[in-house]
């Protein structure tokens, strides 16, 4: 199995096109379809069918397409730590929720340049499932997130509490408004959400991270919940309001990785020592 042939499977499937495919590989459609039906044969499965569309992943190549991303990411990750200059000893991948690089973690990679320089850091955006999935499989060292799951070999510890506050553009607002947009912070948010709404409707509006339900309001008025720590600054500048009397929802964020072995050079403790002292500084609960 090739490189190229799993890149050229990975954009096949994207865009459900040889042609296309060839197109952004920068290759002839020949040279894509001699590189599928490569892979295919040494998998000994088809991987797609083709039709008046383009090309369907069969059920074996819905099911091999994680394995290829992953194998791809793998590689990348190789390719990147190898070609490290001679200055440094290592290489740390954390990856984490948006809502934690607003501040916080940018810190950290700050903090992590001063206290071991010798360490080179790739920083990523992602969701749980994902990061969880990553941490498993060992392309990530450290992701933080806010709905950890305990998986063998896994250590999740907790690192402090957001405090999700009520923001509205509007500084006499009182209660949830017809443009209240539902940031979706997990089975904990929820549930403390639902206590304290027990009445209310089902939003129209609706965002999976607080950048975005941030993005909705300012734009167009309205309100969210989202992190404090994360919104002081406009608050601060009088750009966004927090409702009397609203309520103030706990959410903990934690951090999960792997245990290094003891014969691999030691990374993850200044990483781990650096995240637990900012939550200090920040004065958060640790």
């Amino acid at each position: 199995m090739e490189t190229e042939q799993i890149r050229t499977f990975l954009a096949v499937a994207a865009h459900g096109s040889f042609v296309e495919a060839a197109v952004r590989l920068h290759v002839t459609q020949s040279t894509v379809s001699s590189r599928i039906q490569g892979l295919e044969q040494y998998l000994g499965v088809r991987l797609f069918v083709r039709n008046r569309s383009g090309a369907a992943l069969t059920a074996s190549g819905r099911r091999f397409r994680p394995h290829a991303k992953a194998m791809m990411l793998t590689l990348e990750q190789a390719r990147h730590d190898v070609g490290l200059p001679s200055r440094y000893s290592a290489s740390i991948h954390v990856g984490a929720r948006i809502a934690l690089w607003e501040g916080f973690l940018p810190a950290w990679v700050g903090d992590m340049r001063r206290i071991a320089p010798e360490i080179s850091i790739r920083s990523e955006i992602g969701f749980e499932d994902d990061l969880m999935r990553r941490v498993m499989e060992g392309t990530l060292d450290l992701a933080l997130m806010y709905t950890p799951r305990h998986g063998p070999g896994l250590h999740v510890e907790h690192l402090f509490d957001e405090t999700l506050v009520l923001l509205s553009t509007d500084p006499e607002q009182r209660g949830l408004d017809p443009n209240y947009v539902h940031v979706d912070w997990g089975p904990a948010f929820f549930a403390q959400y639902s206590a304290s709404y027990p009445e209310a409707e089902r939003p129209a509006l609706t965002a999976n991270i607080g950048w975005l339900g941030l993005q909705i309001i300012l734009a167009n008025g309205g309100s969210c919940f989202v992190p404090e720590r994360m919104a002081a600054p406009r608050i601060a500048g009088g750009e966004l309001f927090i409702p009397p009397d609203s309520p103030r929802f706990r959410l903990p964020a934690y951090v999960v990785f792997a245990p290094e072995p003891d014969n691999e050079s030691p990374k993850l403790e200044p990483a781990l020592g650096g995240l637990r002292a900012l939550a200090k500084q920040l004065h958060v609960s640790p």
